[in-house]
């Protein structure tokens, strides 16, 4: 096993588009750790480039002790499994899981001992004679898997590997990848765009934008205390508030509102801020001073409802209420912020304004 080391690096293609810009990074040994942002932000060129498959431009890679910045893919001791599985479709299960091995020049019993030993784990057993073709894409993600055990890497890359997976398989594979990693101990770099498997699934998640990491941390941090308006608009299953204020007598008018800042952060009278607050740390008052609005949307998400309001200014306000607690549409309604939940972001450069570090209290 093995952690990363990334320094400086920098992956610049031909035509002068610089896919990963200047990044360092400290992946631990045995960690999961999530990459994670938008279509074109460099986190698969950034797994590409940590298994050898893009050349680094500038800067190094370092898996353990060894510096693999010019070492060639195969000598990495490096697993990766692709979005698309890339399974040989010609072969069979036991000689896709097998070929790494056959590459390798190993016997034929170390291959099919292998073979046997990884998809006994993954309950793969009965398939092995099966071709990719007559297997569901549960069952293709997982001998994508058994392939890369089978190598007995030091780091496993996984690029997208859920994406092609419907609902409700892509669930379960969340829980099965997340029990196969703590199981084997390796050291997992996961590529994805979507939000939930990234705070589901990492230990620590980098978010990324234009080949830079816009905040480091671990699912709980990224997710309460977003480090910018980014990371705060790109972060959550339903999107956070983002209200543009402006501080007033020691409080931050937003949203016809008067409400308290964040401890610790003490501004100007008339610095403009962007107020943040997730819609799930909203609650409905009649007693409370807070956004009072009128219902304009409520939309259906299961056990909860995303009901919007349309406060004074055109701004319009995100909150989740508990099923069967839904307010009619054109009702008022006033919103409080629960106790810290209100985040302020610098008004022109974005980034958040208290630095209060997250506790499991």
């Amino acid at each position: 096993m093995a952690g990363i080391e990334l320094a400086d690096l920098s992956t610049v293609y031909p035509n002068g588009v610089r896919a990963v810009d200047h990044l360092s990074l400290s992946i631990a040994d045995g960690e999961f750790f999530a990459l994670l942002g938008p279509s074109g932000c460099g986190k698969t060129t950034l797994l590409r480039t940590i298994a050898g498959l893009e050349p680094a431009s500038s800067g190094s890679v370092s898996i353990g002790d060894a510096d693999v910045t010019r070492v060639e893919p195969g000598r990495r001791r490096v697993a990766m499994v692709f979005q698309d599985y890339a399974l040989f479709p010609h072969m069979t299960v036991a000689q896709n899981i097998a070929y790494p091995l056959r590459v390798r020049r190993a016997s034929r019993a170390s291959q099919q001992e292998a073979a046997e030993r990884t998809s006994a784990g993954l309950g793969l057993s009965e398939l092995l004679s099966r071709r990719p073709g007559q297997l569901s894409g549960g069952q293709q993600q997982r001998v994508a898997l058994a392939r890369a055990i089978a190598m007995e890497a030091d780091v496993l890359l996984l690029d997208e590997p859920l994406s092609n997976l419907d609902a409700r398989l892509r669930l379960e594979a969340r829980t099965f990848l997340k029990r196969l990693q703590r199981e084997l101990g390796l050291t997992t770099v996961f590529v994805t765009h979507d939000q939930a498997e990234a705070l589901a699934l990492a230990d620590r998640i980098a978010v990324m934008s234009e080949g830079r990491i816009r905040q480091l941390g671990s699912p709980k941090e990224v997710f309460q205390r977003p480090g910018d308006t980014f990371v705060a608009n790109f972060i959550g299953s339903t999107p956070m508030n983002l209200l543009p204020g402006t501080v007033s007598g020691g409080l931050v008018e937003v949203a016809g509102a008067r409400l308290k800042p964040p401890p610790g952060v003490r501004l100007p009278d008339g610095t403009p801020v962007t107020a943040g607050i997730r819609p799930e740390y909203l609650r409905t008052s009649t007693t409370e001073d807070g956004m009072t609005g009128t219902v304009s949307i409520v939309e259906n998400l299961g056990v909860t409802s995303l009901v919007t309001l349309e406060c004074p200014g055109e701004v319009l306000v995100g909150l989740t209420v508990a099923e069967h607690h839904e307010p009619s549409v054109g009702a008022t309604v006033t919103a409080v912020p629960e106790p810290g939940r209100l985040l302020l972001y610098h008004g022109e450069t974005s980034d958040l304004l208290d630095e209060a570090k997250v506790t499991d209290a």
